[in-house]
């Protein structure tokens, strides 16, 4: 199944770093992960509402901006994958981080929308360089024989991202205002993201693991990519991840007003919602301390069967509080190994090489269904006029997930 690799025995072992030395590089990538996506990604839902009391800005201006960072990420993906490939991890990476403190100033001092814009172009950019697609990237190529354990690692610090920064956020927005909580998460990127990616990352010179000229690693990765675009697999893993950030994304948006619809007592809301979180977590440890060592078809078929299963409970919960209680745990624990099974899926159902620029390009339908599907949904409610027809649409694309995996593991294996 694999395709033709550069690496020899030799040349692995002789750039293989002490075992000492390479989990002090995966720990502190997960410790960068972890500041990475709450500085970025969480730090939004908490800021725009004093933002908005303090500029005048619109609900939908802010959110647009956002949308298009979002699709800016997509767009993003597969050159920075293809860079991460060719051996400039370190670069690609450590400039996110810049570029991520830049972006996060000038939203801070923003004057006026367009600046805003701006600020989420650029974040975009940062986000495709420093969250999980680009350190997934890196961790393969850095550490061929153990990234399934190292991947699994990451996503279980960076699980606890939204739960760290959150809080964190609150407090700094409630006690020095929105403009300098955002001056202090532009340092965290400076002051401990961008050390990490300088050090914990391997040079170009060693990050393929040989002696080969450039163009020889250069050539290998391309081929590999487009060997991808010819592969049934990869198109079926595509129209599995795009449908499920699609749902993901709908219910992220949508699930509490939905809840709110069926008049749910706010004590359940709080407490289905606290749920999912912890179920992420929960999950991935599991899977680190069982299921790191098995083939990711095994554990992907688990991880997409919730999806369908949890969209059903939700639509027969109405307001009962364990039935939403039940759903919470299955979502979340689907979500928080989805995100491991998207790091580890294509190494195993295609090949390890060019998995940079394959990832970007799985990423990149999948950012825009996270862009489209939130405004999709409340289209939908606007037509129907309750959240029945959403329920049972996220029921029938979390459906064409399970069966665009399966379909992909059936390909793989025929491969």
């Amino acid at each position: 199944m694999s395709t033709v690799s550069y690496r020899n025995k030799n040349a692995t072992e002789k750039s293989t770093p002490p075992a000492r030395q390479s989990a002090l590089a995966t720990w502190a990538l997960a410790l960068a992960q972890l500041m990475s996506w709450g500085s970025i990604y969480y730090s939004f839902s908490l800021l725009v509402v004093p933002m908005e009391q303090s500029m005048g800005w619109s609900r939908t201006a802010t959110n647009a901006a956002l949308s298009v960072g979002l699709l800016i990420s997509g767009f993003a993906a597969y050159p920075i994958g293809r860079w991460i490939d060719h051996g400039l991890g370190r670069r690609v990476m450590s400039m996110g981080s810049v570029i991520a403190a830049a972006m996060l100033l000038l939203w801070a001092h923003a004057q006026w929308l367009p600046l805003l814009f701006v600020a989420w172009i650029g974040l975009g950019i940062a986000m495709a360089a420093t969250l999980y697609d680009p350190v997934f990237a890196v961790i393969t190529h850095q550490f061929p024989d153990s990234f399934r354990t190292r991947i699994t690692l990451i996503t279980l610090v960076g699980g606890f991202a939204s739960t760290a920064f959150i809080p964190l956020t609150q407090f700094l927005v409630g006690t020095v205002g929105w403009r300098e909580s955002l001056e202090v998460l532009a340092a965290v990127n400076l002051a401990i993201c961008l050390p990490i990616h300088v050090v914990a990352i391997r040079s170009s010179r060693s990050d393929d693991g040989v002696k080969l000229p450039k163009a020889s690693v250069k050539d290998v990765h391309d081929a590999a990519t487009r060997r991808a675009l010819r592969t049934p697999t990869f198109w079926a893993l595509a129209v599995c991840f795009t449908a499920y950030y699609a749902t993901f994304a709908a219910l992220t948006f949508h699930l509490v007003p939905l809840m709110v619809e069926r008049h749910v007592a706010n004590a359940v809301l709080v407490t289905t919602m606290a749920l999912i979180g912890p179920a992420q977590v929960v999950a991935r440890a599991l899977w680190f301390a069982f299921g790191r060592h098995l083939h990711a078809s095994i554990v992907g078929v688990i991880v997409v069967v919730l999806f369908p299963i949890s969209a059903a409970i939700l639509i027969g919960a109405g307001n009962s509080a364990w039935l939403l209680w039940v759903f919470a745990l299955c979502y979340g624990a689907g979500n928080g190994m989805m995100t491991i099974l998207r790091g580890t899926v294509v190494q195993d159902m295609l090949w390890t090489e060019g998995y940079g620029a394959v990832s970007g390009m799985l990423s990149f339908p999948s950012n825009i269904a996270k862009g489209v599907a939130p405004i999709a949904a409340a289209g939908i409610w606007s037509v129907a006029h309750n959240y029945v027809t959403v329920e049972w649409a996220v029921l029938l694309v979390s459906v064409v997930t399970a069966l665009a995996f399966f379909a992909a593991v059936r390909l793989s294996r025929r491969k």
